[in-house]
């Protein structure tokens, strides 16, 4: 991070607030012309500082509701099974990120669906096929308070 001055991260923050922006509205808000800021962007672009724009759906309202977190415990450690997992883990649609972690759980998934018979539908018939899974525990969100795509710099 240190090739960025301030002006590349107050565009990295207004970009992660609203990537639409136009680089002419960009270039108003960090008080350059639209040429320097464009290529700033570029650079932030070339040097993986943005990974890349995306619209944020609202899960919601395509009656994806119920948000889960479920700690997965493997069972066993070794390199073939935690690679084993992760591919796994990455063919199913309801799981939205998967985070391998320290402590009692080895991995913590967020995972969406539709209502609790969903979910149950997804435990025992895609997160059942997965041989590499000792045990979970679920966690269901009550209520989302904060949900910030990105860090303020």
């Amino acid at each position: 991070m240190e090739d960025l001055d301030e002006t590349d991260k107050q565009l990295l923050n207004l970009l992660g607030q609203d990537s639409k922006q136009t680089i002419r509205e960009l270039a108003a808000r960090v008080n350059l012309s639209a040429s320097p800021v464009f290529e700033r962007v570029r650079r932030l672009e070339a040097n993986g500082y943005i990974k890349k724009y995306i619209a944020v759906i609202d899960a919601e309202k395509m009656n994806y509701g119920l948000i889960i977190f479920c700690n997965i415990r493997l069972k066993q450690h070794d390199k073939s099974i935690g690679h084993e997992f992760v591919t796994d883990i990455m063919r199913l649609d309801e799981v939205v990120e998967c985070y391998n972690i320290s402590g009692d759980y080895d991995f913590l998934l967020k995972v969406y669906a539709r209502d609790m018979k969903h979910y149950q539908d997804f435990v025992f018939n895609k997160l059942g096929s997965v041989k590499s899974i000792g045990s979970t525990h679920s966690t269901f969100v009550m209520c989302e308070n904060k949900n910030s795509y990105n860090i303020n710099f």
